[in-house]
């Protein structure tokens, strides 16, 4: 039998002690059930007091209540669950924790926040998510039918009620009425997820930290398509090791202009002002015979297997040859970005250094030739959100699809579901006042999500929010709550194999020093996990500033308008705004 963790706490002299309650005293269905809030009183929602579950969990590495609560929206016939973790008394430290998903799926753990003293939660969201079930397998009831109820779930909706009916449980289930620290913390559509609780819940939450947010739903995901239309357009489908060969002599080429030969590009930048990929053309290549992988938008360089988030592995013979001006054309088309048949500009792309995933080809055993590879991260978001085929996993082909035709996809998506997945509301009003703060990064050599879409939207909520100042005043405002990073060389959510730099770790530490102790961060740190600076801890420059460094020892934070100019876009391809 797990011993009581109930221990005493000496008060002034001669008073009596204090006895704290123990997990035993507090993990009772009764004790729950006493804490849920009465129904018409919370968000519209009915609870479900019935449906009510809990138990202890103890092991070698933690000691917590597992709460389970239902609730349904009154007239949907829904029945939403939601399972909590609440650590035991003595190890809780007034907080509240939301860990963010990954690809179409919510977080499906309850127990990330117990290392941090938090209470966490994970929410079932009203179709399985809790199970695994992504968003994209329920979202439509047909063919041409759109069931809206999972879209906003996901969008943003069932992360804020879980949070708002955690934090109301969570007095009453420690009988405290402190406050409660509230955090977010996730990377890609989990950094999205994390926006969309700044834009609709944003007074709930104090420290958010939002990695490589895959935002921007309708842009973002058509984008995936732009790579292999650029291969179709130019009619030249080159084979992986020539566009591994062009990324890597980019890589050592672009390495020394930030002032440090380490492998790695920390100014891509320069590399844009400075580097010619001409210059590749004739470099010979060679790549062994392999199984390879190609990633979707969840997952960096380090993540390997096959995978049901747009992922694939496919066999590649060796390769042999050298670097054509046809590959380079191809890798420069990518670079620009997409515009449409006016030249006007429609979306920003991969940073120069970047792997170019969403281009890969692959080989027909028939023809002996390298061929197009539709990335299902855009394919299946074209097929089943945009036209509504409820049966597709992807498109089959991109016959008669010109750049026009991806404009006018990501137009259609955009309204479509601007306001549920687009998530780039710019006016952060609400958190800003509540006193939230908010950590951006995003790696440089992200191949997934844009690195300057991060950008983008920082620029957005700085021209909204601070219109009238001086572009010195709104830094100096904006710095106070909300900061950006870029990581040099990192990929998407991860460390970069090509690239052995350095990747945030302690971001949580970083943020709970920010909300609860007042020290506002000036720089992020970051540790160098392989090569030659394995171990060498970072600190990385907050944006719009970049690192410039002497001597391969020490760096400082410069800023430069032509360095910060190429960041900034406009997209006159839309009539609207684009945030």
């Amino acid at each position: 039998m797990r011993p009581s963790l109930a221990v005493a706490l000496a008060t002034s002299a001669g008073a009596a002690a204090v006895s704290v309650k123990s997990l035993d005293d507090v993990c009772t269905l009764a004790n729950v059930k006493a804490a849920l809030p009465s129904n018409g009183t919370l968000l519209g929602i009915n609870v479900i007091p019935s449906a009510t579950t809990v138990n202890a969990v103890s092991s070698d590495s933690t000691t917590y209540c597992n709460v389970t609560v239902a609730y349904t929206h009154p007239g949907k016939g829904d029945t939403v669950t939601i399972e909590y973790a609440f650590p035991e008394p003595s190890a809780y430290k007034n907080r509240f924790y939301v860990a963010g998903g990954f690809g179409y799926s919510l977080s499906t753990t309850s127990t990330g926040g117990i290392s941090y003293g938090a209470v966490g939660g994970a929410t079932s969201a009203g179709y399985g998510a809790l199970d695994g079930v992504t968003v994209d397998e329920v979202f439509l009831a047909g063919n041409g039918s759109i069931d809206w109820d999972p879209i906003y779930m996901f969008a943003y909706q069932a992360l804020g009620e879980m949070t708002v009916l955690g934090k109301n449980i969570t007095p009453g289930f420690y009988g405290s009425d402190s406050k409660i620290y509230t955090y977010y913390e996730g990377c890609s559509d989990g950094g999205r997820q994390g926006m969309s609780q700044i834009q609709r819940w944003g007074k709930e939450y104090d420290g958010v930290i939002t990695g490589a947010p895959a935002f921007r739903y309708g842009q973002q995901q058509v984008n995936h398509l732009f790579s292999a239309e650029v291969e179709q357009e130019l009619d030249y489908y080159p084979p992986p090791c020539e566009l591994e060969k062009i990324v890597n002599a980019t890589i050592a080429a672009c390495d020394p202009l930030d002032g440090r030969t380490d492998g790695v590009i920390s100014r891509s930048d320069l590399c844009e002002l400075n580097f010619n990929l001409t210059s590749i053309i004739g470099e010979p290549y060679y790549c062994a015979a392999e199984v390879s992988t190609s990633l979707g938008f969840n997952f960096g360089k380090r993540s390997i297997g096959k995978r049901d988030d747009g992922s694939s592995t496919t066999y590649q013979p060796a390769q042999n040859g050298t670097v054509s001006a046809k590959g380079v054309a191809v890798a420069q088309a990518i670079i620009d970005g997409l515009h449409n048949s006016k030249g006007e500009r429609a979306y920003l792309s991969y940073q120069i250094g970047a792997s170019y995933t969403d281009a890969e080809t692959e080989y027909n055993n028939d023809t002996k030739q390298w061929e197009m590879d539709i990335p299902s991260t855009g394919g299946e978001f074209v097929a089943k959100f945009i036209e509504l085929n409820a049966d597709a996993d992807n498109l089959d082909t991109l016959d008669g699809v010109t750049y026009d035709t991806l404009v006018s996809w990501m137009n259609q998506a955009m309204f479509r579901y601007m306001d549920s997945l687009q998530t780039t509301l710019p006016d952060l009003t609400d958190f800003q006042s509540h006193g939230g703060k908010l950590l951006h990064y995003h790696g440089e050599s992200d191949p997934s999500v844009p690195t300057a879409s991060s950008i983008h939207y920082w620029q957005s909520v700085r021209g909204i929010m601070y219109p009238d100042l001086t572009s010195k005043e709104s830094l100096t405002k904006l710095r106070d709550w909300y900061q950006l990073y870029l990581v040099p060389g990192a990929a998407h959510c991860a460390t970069n194999s090509l690239q052995p730099g350095p990747y945030p770790e302690d971001n949580m530490e970083t943020m709970i020093d920010w909300v609860e102790n007042g020290i506002t961060p000036t720089r992020l740190n970051a540790t160098v996990s392989a090569g030659e600076y394995e171990g060498e801890v970072q600190r990385l420059c907050q944006w719009p500033s970049r690192p410039l460094w002497h001597n391969n020892a020490t760096f400082d934070c410069v800023f430069d308008k032509a360095s910060y100019d190429t960041w900034t876009y406009e997209f006159p391809a839309f009539k609207v705004p684009v945030y």
